[in-house]
């Protein structure tokens, strides 16, 4: 999925000049990284909303227009006011097509209804972790990784090392010898063959 989002050159900095963006409907932020210099920028308040919104947007290279000029980005951190719905500020990183990224990529869980522990155990999927942090060069960087959970039993867990990864993807716990447990399907008490013996 093409993301693009619109931004301007900002030239006046300060909470002052900040506020009065923010009244017109504008979102200060900053762009830096592959080797430029930083640059101060603006976006529209509503754009930018609803982008934050679609999960691929925190986990994809995006496609910044500054100003007509288009740059490949990562969206590294933006802030949200404490009770309005309102984007405070916002940080893209530049990305170099030939240098690696290290990204957080969120997991897609799917066939928990046909999994052997839930279907005939009566078990309750449990997601451990919601998310992965990946390494790869912009080209290769996945949306999202599928877990299939299709053959898990119940009291057993799905771990890092058993995740099919897209061509060029790592995983950067394995990478330092970390095997995290993904998802695991609790067995339900009286529920499965306890149910079936005691009927």
């Amino acid at each position: 999925m093409q993301i693009e989002i619109n931004a301007k050159k900002r030239d006046l900095q300060g909470t002052g000049a900040s506020r009065r963006l923010r009244h017109a409907g504008r979102v200060p932020g900053i762009v830096y990284g592959a080797g430029k210099d930083a640059q101060a920028i603006d976006l529209d308040h509503k754009e930018l909303y609803f982008g934050l919104k679609k999960e691929a947007f925190h986990s994809s290279v995006l496609t910044l227009n500054l100003d007509g000029n288009k740059e490949p980005v990562l969206l590294r951190d933006y802030q949200m006011h404490p009770y309005k719905i309102i984007v405070m500020h916002i940080d893209f990183q530049r990305v170099d097509p030939n240098q690696k990224i290290h990204v957080k990529v969120p997991l897609h869980f799917k066939n928990a209804d046909i999994a052997p522990g839930v279907k005939l155990g009566g078990g309750v999927v449990s997601h451990l972790i919601t998310e992965v942090d990946v390494t790869c060069l912009p080209g290769n960087l996945p949306e999202y990784i599928e877990v299939d959970l299709s053959a898990l039993d119940a009291g057993h867990t799905i771990h890092l090392s058993e995740l099919k990864l897209p061509a060029g993807v790592e995983l950067s716990a394995l990478a330092r010898g970390e095997d995290y447990g993904v998802a695991n399907i609790l067995a339900v008490r009286g529920g499965g063959d306890d149910a079936k013996a005691a009927g």
